[in-house]
Order: structure tokens, then C-alpha cells, then sequence
């Protein structure tokens, strides 16, 4: 079985090959936008976010307009999201506090960030990888799967421990990327319940695989 260094190293020169420009499939047209989204997709379907965001940015169009509004005028057009209650709080009070705050500018800085409602660190850490390409590594369900199931992490017990080991081993200037490749393999082919390893190119280098073949 491939040593870690190695398995990183397959995984990036594939990817390169498969997938050499992965994007967020979030629609966006400006970073707050993508905060905006990035919000509403915790727990809940790129799908189904980009489904109300249109409706939502026509009517609130920047962190002035949203601030403005109450949370039943939010709730009325994400009310198909997950958890759209607290999210309508979160979006509403997260827009007062970047204008009042941050002179209604996207912080940078991934702690800065977090002091915004509804941000935490995955979320901080999504915005400033894709607007800053900053080598912020997000773990959600799918990356904290599929670097589990291949061998990238071992024993992670938490997202925070899976995010520490990814950025560890993969170069700098990959991980923005990395991070889509993990999230788009997870979302089509690693998939939770039963992976397509028939038609998955990692296979040579996965633990979960390897299991596979043993029994």
C-alpha cells in the first residue's frame, strides 16, 4: 500500500488531469454574494441554494439592502433551505455588522470573518479560499469522507483534525483546490452510501478499496 507522500502525490497529478479547474458550484456574481450563499448552503444542498439566491440578490443586491430588511422578508424567500429561521436571522444581522463593522467589505482574514453571524469556521474558511485563494482547507461531510476513505487523514475524530492533517500535507498552493477536488468527488463519485469505486481513477491508492478487495 502507497505511503502518505505518495498518495497525496497521485491524488494531485490525477485531479491536475481530471479536474484542472474544480469551481465552487455556487452562483455568484460578487464576494457577497458567495458569503451570502456559502451561509445558506451549511447543511443544505448547493442546489437548493442557488435555486433562492437569485430571487434573494435581485431583491437585496448588497449588504445595505439586507441589512434593512427584517427577518420574515428573508425567511419568505429562503423558507426551502435548511434551517431557514436561523438563517434568516444570521443574514440579516451578519449584513448589519458588515456595514457597520467592515464598511460593507468581504474581511480577508478568516477570524474577522467569524465574528459575522452564521460564520464559523468552515465557512470562513470556503470565502477566503475561493475569493482570496487563501490555503484554507473547509472539511465538510464530503471532504472529511473522502480524505478518510482514501488515506489522506487517519483517525480524524473531528473536522478541525481533518483540516490540520489536509493542510499539512498538501502543498500551499494546491489546497484551494484540493478542496473542491475533495467536495466534487464526494458529491458524484465517493458518494456516502455506496462510492462508484468502478468508475473512481483513485483507486490504486485507497484504503477504502483496498478493503474492498480483501474480503
Amino acid at each position: 500500500m502507497p505511503k502518505k507522500k505518495e498518495r497525496y502525490e497521485f491524488f494531485i497529478e490525477y485531479f491536475k488531469k481530471e479536474m484542472p479547474e474544480p469551481k465552487t458550484e455556487l452562483d455568484y456574481k460578487n464576494p457577497f454574494q458567495l458569503l451570502v450563499a456559502v451561509i445558506l448552503s451549511a447543511q443544505c444542498t448547493d442546489k437548493r441554494v442557488n435555486m433562492v439566491t437569485p430571487k434573494l440578490f435581485q431583491i437585496y443586491p448588497n449588504p445595505e439592502a439586507l441589512s434593512q430588511a427584517t427577518e420574515e422578508e428573508v425567511y419568505k424567500i429562503i423558507r426551502s433551505v435548511t434551517y431557514p429561521n436561523n438563517k434568516a436571522k444570521n443574514l440579516v444581522a451578519m449584513a448589519k455588522k458588515l456595514v457597520e463593522a467592515f464598511n460593507s467589505e468581504i474581511p480577508s482574514d478568516t477570524e474577522k470573518l467569524q465574528e459575522l453571524d452564521g460564520v464559523g469556521r468552515k465557512t470562513a474558511n470556503v470565502v477566503t479560499s475561493v475569493l482570496f485563494n487563501q490555503p484554507n482547507m473547509p472539511v465538510d461531510t464530503h471532504v472529511f469522507r473522502v480524505s478518510a476513505r482514501i488515506g489522506l487523514t487517519t483517525n480524524a475524530k473531528t473536522p478541525l483534525e481533518a483540516e490540520k492533517q489536509l493542510t499539512k500535507h498538501f502543498p500551499k498552493d494546491i489546497i484551494p483546490i484540493a478542496h473542491h477536488w475533495l467536495i466534487l468527488h464526494g458529491r458524484y463519485t465517493c458518494i456516502a452510501r455506496k462510492p462508484k469505486c468502478h468508475q473512481c481513477g483513485l483507486t490504486p491508492i485507497c484504503k477504502y478499496y483496498e478493503g474492498l478487495e480483501k474480503q
